[in-house]
């Protein structure tokens, strides 16, 4: 049986990553957040306090520190979920913070960045059984896979789910802060020069605005069967 490249894009905390990390394991493929990758590099320009007041980064060091940069993903079978790591340190709890989330779409939005993470993203998945989540999957790194999935849902219910994880995590948020934060996010990630967020032409959209977990496995498990035939 061929293998396929698995494309997953769309708005952030759609459940995206839960849904592509199901549907990796179940079908045997290996499973790449991009989002993290983006991630461990924003928890980079962090340490480094390359933000100024204002909420803008020193392009110039970030493009130095990046050169020293590999961002890489490993399965731990007790999580049974892939942890991120920065240069071998496993930053998995670091940056899925509100500061991180904060400012992450400023430093994907950046051309230099998204240049090398999608050189690495590539060459992750040369050989094809991979599920790969982010924002431009279906439309910049694997513009040739054979399965696209593009995933939204109401921002109402998107704040909801992210509020309720960070809650569950001891962040000390709000409902509002949080929306505002998803807004914010999916203007930039929509608006960037570079790769925007966009739904691939033959992508398949998937609104579990209403959908238990359970409807939505069983409608990706289908749409993969149906495209390893073909």
């Amino acid at each position: 049986m061929k293998k396929i490249t698995i494309a997953f894009d769309g708005y952030s905390s759609c459940g995206k990553s839960t849904m592509a990390k199901e549907l990796a394991a179940r079908v045997g493929y290996t499973f790449v957040d991009t989002g993290a990758m983006y991630r461990a590099v924003t928890l980079m320009a962090l340490r480094a306090n390359l933000f100024d007041g204002e909420g803008k980064v020193d392009e110039d060091a970030l493009r130095k520190l990046l050169a020293t940069v590999t961002v890489t993903q490993k399965y731990n079978p007790e999580l049974g979920q892939a942890e991120t790591f920065l240069n071998g340190e496993n930053v998995e709890g670091e940056i899925r913070n509100m500061e991180v989330s904060d400012r992450v779409s400023i430093i994907a939005a950046l051309p230099f960045v998204r240049t090398e993470m999608v050189r690495q993203q590539q060459a992750m998945g040369e050989q094809g059984g991979i599920v790969m989540d982010g924002r431009d999957i279906g439309t910049t790194v694997f513009p040739n896979a054979e399965m696209k999935i593009f995933v939204t849902a109401l921002p109402q219910v998107r704040a909801q789910r992210r509020y309720l994880e960070l809650k569950g995590k001891g962040e000390d948020v709000t409902i509002e802060e949080v929306l505002r934060n998803l807004e914010e996010r999916d203007y930039i990630d929509s608006h960037r020069e570079v790769s925007p967020l966009r739904q691939a032409d033959d992508a398949v959209v998937l609104d579990n605005t209403n959908l238990t977990r359970a409807e939505q496995s069983a409608m990706l498990f289908a749409l993969y069967n149906e495209r390893i035939k073909d």
